[in-house]
């Protein structure tokens, strides 16, 4: 038996977002295809849900695939597509049973329909659950969020659907794919790489960023866990000052 030590979070976690890098990475490692480090990686995404749901962390992002990721070759593409489908075939009854909703933040418009349905599908099958949330940025940038959610704006102002005087920050986050999450408020990166490669912009305004150089096939609860101390050593002022 595997003994898993316990571990309280203390500081309250509305929104994690994971950048889930080194798939590649940890395929060469061990002399295998780099498709095959994707593979694993989404077999990963049950283990990270079952975490959320053990510290009771309602909403978990996860860059999935980027509107750069398109420059790759399209066999990797193929192969990434597949094993989404192939993970939420396989997990759809434990999303259930965990109460997970699924959301797509992204322009699906360009996924292969066969891809695109099978998410559509998901999103039908669990828009009921209330306990959770996994969204999964597909096809997302945050640049490309952000103009289409100005584009949008401009135009209900043109056709006098809103005034100048209703537009906020509050209410601009309506127009964004993740419309109705709340911002985040951790964001993970794994394999070592420090930046946020055009992901959730504005949603990470106050996020606490933590770069871990584990990859994410091998990010397991205690990699999540360290994480979440570190999480916890941060002093979130949002902009004001500490108290003294």
């Amino acid at each position: 038996m595997i003994f898993m030590a316990s571990f309280t979070l203390q500081k309250k976690i509305g929104h994690v977002a994971f950048i889930m890098d080194g798939n590649g990475r940890w395929a060469k490692l061990r002399g295998l295809p780099r498709h095959l480090g994707h593979k694993r990686a989404c077999e990963r995404l049950r283990d990270v849900f079952d975490c959320c749901v053990e510290f009771n962390i309602h909403v978990a992002s996860f860059y999935a695939f980027s509107t750069e990721n398109w420059n790759r070759p399209q066999e990797e593409i193929d192969h990434l597509m597949d094993y989404l489908e192939d993970f939420f075939h396989r997990e759809i009854d434990f999303l259930m049973e965990k109460g997970i909703k699924v959301r797509i933040s992204g322009d699906l418009s360009r996924i292969r329909e066969q891809t695109r349905l099978v998410c559509l599908e998901a999103m039908e099958k669990t828009k009921d659950n209330t306990g959770y949330i996994a969204n999964i940025c597909l096809n997302y940038g945050g640049r490309d969020e952000i103009v289409k959610a100005s584009k949008r704006i401009a135009e209900e102002y043109k056709q006098g659907k809103i005034s100048l005087d209703s537009i906020n920050e509050e209410s601009f986050k309506a127009y964004l794919y993740t419309a109705g999450l709340p911002d985040v408020d951790l964001m993970i990166r794994t394999s070592g790489e420090q930046r946020l490669s055009n992901y959730l912009l504005y949603e990470n305004a106050y996020a606490e960023f933590v770069f871990t150089k584990v990859k994410w096939p091998d990010f397991d609860r205690k990699a999540f866990i360290d994480c979440l101390k570190e999480y916890q050593k941060r002093d979130r002022r949002f902009g004001g000052l500490k108290n003294e």
